[in-house]
């Protein structure tokens, strides 16, 4: 040992953890609702989802903001992809939410799921609750049993919430739907990287029967038996798919219309 001098190695890491956890363990969990999420300020830090079931709430999904998105950004999101989905009351979804001033690049996501359990018992993570468009490759996969899409796939059969034009072009129609749905719906473009409709949609005037529901599958197939030959949508657990003469397999899709 030297004389008058000791070495110290400070772990912020650890020390970073512990204070985060207490945080979280005192405080109070608050609907995830977009009128909540929009008082949360666009800063960095973390966040927890709880979902009660059987009068029981439990931490199911652990998540980090990054550079192109802060805690308002990601929370709305997930506030709105809760959203008309079977088997899942989103009143029954809280989060809580901690903005760290000095963002370190600690992995502070995985050290939380570490401390609260691992992916199996947060169960909504590596799930794909996460993610956004899964993309034309995910649409020909079998989702596994404990995917969020899967457990909680969406619903197309509510009633909209918004108005779709009654008679309009088959293009503008799917993007009224597209826009006031909280899933995705995607539909062929008139090519690669371009963001006009493929020209059947563009230039199939189609009228909606307003005695039929007012519906997202209702409104889909009127538009698909108003199409030329060769279209079909389909939906997936996270999403519909409205293509031309796709001849791909969909094993976990269910076919909605076909032209």
């Amino acid at each position: 040992m030297t004389a008058g001098y000791v070495e110290f190695e400070f772990d912020l890491p650890e020390a970073l953890l512990k204070r985060l956890i207490t945080v979280f363990d005192n405080l109070s969990p608050a609907p995830l609702t977009k009128l909540n999420v929009e008082a949360i300020p666009e800063e960095q830090g973390v966040y927890q989802i709880f979902l009660t079931e059987n009068g029981k709430s439990d931490l199911v999904y652990i998540g980090k903001t990054d550079a192109a998105s802060g805690l308002r950004v990601r929370l709305n999101r997930h506030a709105i992809k809760i959203q008309n989905r079977q088997n899942l009351d989103p009143d029954k979804v809280t989060f809580k939410a901690v903005r760290v001033f000095v963002f370190t690049p600690v992995d502070l996501e995985t050290q939380l799921i570490e401390h609260y359990g691992t992916t199996s018992t947060v169960s909504w993570n590596g799930s794909g609750f996460g993610s956004n468009d899964p993309g034309r490759e995910r649409d020909t996969t079998t989702y596994k049993e404990n995917h969020f899409d899967a457990r909680f796939p969406i619903d197309i059969n509510r009633p909209l919430s918004f108005a779709v034009p009654s008679t309009e072009s088959a293009a503008n129609i799917l993007r009224v739907l597209k826009a006031g749905s909280t899933y995705l719906i995607r539909f062929q473009r008139l090519g690669k990287g371009q963001r006009a409709a493929h020209l059947d949609l563009e230039k199939t005037s189609v009228s909606l029967d307003p005695s039929l529901p007012k519906t997202a599958e209702s409104v889909i197939k009127q538009v698909i038996q108003q199409l030329p030959v060769g279209w079909h949508a389909t939906m997936l657990p996270s999403h519909v798919i409205i293509y031309k003469e796709d001849n791909r397999q969909f094993p976990s899709g269910r076919l909605i219309a076909k032209s």
